[in-house]
């Protein structure tokens, strides 16, 4: 990580905008159900325990909702006083995986691939690797991330910081705001549909009191914790079909991404449809973040 001398006291000084955590969301296992929090650890690859766990297929390529979306259905929980991630699915008995990094001899490596990154990974075994395929329907295996082999962000959007991510697509955070998620149901109303709940977007961070999309032109969130932390956002999170998919029952319908594409094209990424932004951790790694904390942000341009 990029040694940024940010200042907490100077952050919230220079803020434009005002606001504060309105929920936080880990997602354990690349694509399948997140959890919602009231606080969580801020590491320079995210959330804690956040992406740390991904389903492959027997060449080693990520699976998500894009082609199994009942992934929606695989719901991770995480016990630290047990040390295990519990993992359910509806009809089938629940799993449970160390919380632990695996140690050789116990645990294989294998090479995986998400998007462009080749990585050797952490194979968790056979009966993860059964329970998996018998839930998606397809050979598959899980791994878990190996801090030993980090994945790096494009520094052309992290202002020049050396951002590891675990198994996120290439970031360690997305923020966005309830307000984006209240305009969004506006417009799905206006058109005669259901409203979504915010989940479908699958962000890290969401945070209450801005205005819809200003996370847009903020450079620089500073959050109120114990010590100073600084999230640098840098590039737009452009949306695949996945927020389609209703969360609670894995059926997709396409009114979610037809209606952003109406208002959401950014220039920024050649008219690409667009909604939340990327975050790199400029300053707090090991600190907390919780629900109801202070967030002051500062825009490129007002």
């Amino acid at each position: 990580m990029a040694d940024m001398n940010f200042s907490q006291a100077s952050g919230f000084e220079q803020a434009d905008v005002i606001g504060n955590i309105g929920a936080l969301w880990v997602f354990p296992i690349k694509s399948c159900a997140g959890i919602a929090v009231q606080e969580a650890r801020l590491l320079d690859t995210g959330l804690e325990w956040d992406r740390a766990w991904m389903v492959v297929d027997a060449q080693g390529q990520f699976i998500t909702q894009r082609s199994a979306p009942h992934m929606a259905l695989i719901q991770p929980v995480i016990d630290t006083a047990q040390g295990v991630l519990h993992i359910r699915y509806p009809q089938l008995p629940a799993l449970s995986v160390p919380l632990d990094l695996p140690l050789l001899p116990s645990y294989a490596q294998r090479m995986v691939k998400v998007w462009k990154s080749d990585v050797p990974a952490w194979d968790m075994g056979d009966e993860a690797a059964v329970w998996f395929t018998q839930a998606i329907g397809r050979p598959c295996r899980l791994v878990r991330y190996d801090p030993a082999h980090p994945r790096f962000s494009n520094t052309k959007w992290t202002g020049g910081i050396q951002a590891p991510n675990q198994f996120a697509d290439g970031y360690p955070l997305l923020v966005t705001t309830s307000a984006a998620f209240a305009e969004l149901n506006t417009r799905l109303a206006g058109q005669g549909c259901a409203g979504v709940d915010g989940l479908r977007f699958r962000a890290n961070i969401v945070i209450d009191g801005l205005q819809a999309h200003e996370e847009d032109f903020v450079e620089t969130f500073w959050v109120q914790a114990a010590h100073p932390v600084a999230l640098r956002l840098g590039k737009p999170c452009s949306r695949c079909p996945i927020p389609n998919i209703d969360p609670a029952t894995s059926i997709a319908s396409p009114e979610v991404g037809n209606t952003i594409a109406q208002y959401r094209q950014d220039e920024r990424l050649d008219g690409a449809i667009t909604f939340g932004m990327n975050a790199v951790i400029a300053q707090g790694d090991g600190q907390i973040l919780q629900v109801g904390q202070p967030v002051g942000g500062q825009l490129l341009f007002i």
